[in-house]
């Protein structure tokens, strides 16, 4: 069969493929949009609470900012926070399960670091006062 056999019998037309085209990169707009809004998006600061008292505020806008904060409560429990650049962490923890060790790096408005054996929880929140996630233009 020829291409313009093939042409004559299918049901796709010249502009179709211009339409998925144009459909697949619109696609790629929220990408693009919410990269952009990220770049522009305002400081943020992690929020230490114990057993929902706020303990202790980390700004998280200085870049070249690097050290530890050790949290030690009555009972000799404790928790090493990392803050590096505009991201925070548990280092070092002394509960048993060790899930707040092994979240991880947290940089974005609206995570959270949970230790529920020290009822501890860092929660990183935007500077404007806006909603975790919510977009600012």
């Amino acid at each position: 069969m020829k291409l313009k056999d093939f042409a004559k019998n299918s049901l796709l037309r010249p502009w179709d493929g211009i339409i998925v085209l144009i459909l697949v990169l619109l696609s790629f707009a929220p990408v693009v949009v919410f990269s952009l809004n990220r770049a522009t998006s305002p400081t943020q600061e992690a929020v230490l609470s114990v057993d929902g008292k706020k303990i202790k505020t980390f700004d998280l806008t200085d870049s070249s900012q690097a050290y530890t904060y050790r949290y030690e409560d009555a009972d000799g429990d404790y928790n090493l926070i990392e803050v590096k650049g505009k991201r925070i962490r548990i280092k070092e923890a002394d509960c048993g399960d060790q899930i707040c060790v092994r979240r991880g790096w947290i940089d974005q408005s609206g995570e959270t670091i949970v230790c529920l054996p020290h009822k501890l929880l860092i929660e990183i929140k935007s500077s404007d006062g806006g909603e975790p996630g919510s977009v600012i233009y």
